[in-house]
């Protein structure tokens, strides 16, 4: 018997990674094609919960877990919000499984979508079990989502931006400032991405921390980077609404660029780029945390096909063709 079902997508940052965390903008997108899934059914009575990774090889029972446990963070958050109490003696018997095609600590938010899918399906089994008992159901915006999943995300990255879980809870094209109400923005034409990854795990935590250290010490240097980027993403988000998407790849390298000086990139991210551009795509660039996980290239549709097979020749271990397209 199934109790409950969340699941949320993977995302990419199209512009303004690193920057967005200084307070300047950027522009990320869900990615459909990976998910993350969380799966409640009901367990022995007086057994609690127990979280099920198998992909990472886990399996955690609440009660004894700790309490910067990121799974297990997720569920207590979501408990205790919908629920308006702390778990504890009354903790349900549930085990939840978790599954995710996204791959770990490379720029598609995986932390993220696991988290909104653990508090999706929480919330999913609280439904299903006050419907039952002739009680109103526990509902939770994606405002709520978002900022529950948030707080998983400072365990991952120490001092996120706040864009992976935003984009990811919203489930939509998000124009992301910190500190304010996430901006849904509009695309004037579809346009097709070549997502390839790397195969190089790269914990955002530990780039974050490596740019702020290097910001700390050149903060005028730091700070004119990040207007750049800035002004790139507004150029961006413009051309998107503007139905020009191919005006996109001249920014996307100077974007790139951007990140290179600002210490991000790595020889595995530049081969791949260079081979997108080879193969025909309008520009490419790191998206992400960088120093591995994943590269995004602008392709049309003709040679999307083309492009992928040219970056897995050049060592990707993967790729993801995908539509960016107005939400209907």
């Amino acid at each position: 018997m199934i109790l409950g079902i969340g699941r949320a997508a993977g995302k990419v940052i199209l512009f303004g990674e690193h920057a967005v965390v200084y307070g300047r903008p950027a522009l990320a997108v869900p990615v459909t094609q990976v998910q993350a899934e969380a799966r409640v059914e009901p367990a022995a009575a007086g057994t609690g919960i127990t979280i099920c990774a198998a992909d990472l090889g886990e399996e955690i029972a609440l009660g004894r877990a700790a309490a910067d446990h990121p799974l297990a963070l997720a569920v207590r958050l979501a408990l205790a919000h919908l629920r308006g109490e702390e778990v504890g003696p009354r903790e349900p018997d549930w085990r939840i499984t978790v599954c995710s095609t996204i791959p770990i600590a490379s720029g598609l938010g995986s932390g993220a979508a696991v988290s909104t899918a653990l508090v999706r399906g929480v919330a999913a089994a609280l439904k299903q079990q006050e419907a039952a008992a002739g009680r109103p159901a526990p509902v939770l915006s994606a405002a709520t989502v978002s900022a529950l999943v948030y707080e998983t995300e400072k365990l991952h990255h120490g001092t996120p931006s706040g864009i992976d879980n935003t984009v990811i809870a919203y489930g939509q094209p998000v124009y992301f400032v910190r500190g304010r109400p996430a901006e849904p923005f509009a695309i004037g034409r579809p346009f097709t991405l070549v997502i390839a990854d790397t195969g190089i795990r790269s914990p955002t935590r530990i780039t974050v921390g490596d740019v702020r250290r290097a910001w700390e010490r050149e903060p005028a240097r730091y700070e004119a980077l990040f207007d750049r980027i800035a002004a790139l993403v507004e150029q961006a988000r413009t051309a998107i609404a503007d139905g020009e998407p191919a005006r996109l790849g001249p920014l996307m390298d100077q974007n790139h660029a951007l990140l290179s000086e600002i210490g991000v990139s790595c020889a595995e991210l530049d081969v791949l780029i260079a081979a997108a551009r080879a193969a025909g795509a309008l520009g490419a660039k790191l998206s992400g945390g960088g120093r591995g996980g994943n590269m995004i290239a602008l392709a049309t549709e003709k040679n999307a096909a083309r492009v992928a097979e040219a970056l897995i020749a050049a060592g990707a271990t993967r790729t993801i063709v995908t539509e960016v397209a107005p939400i209907p």
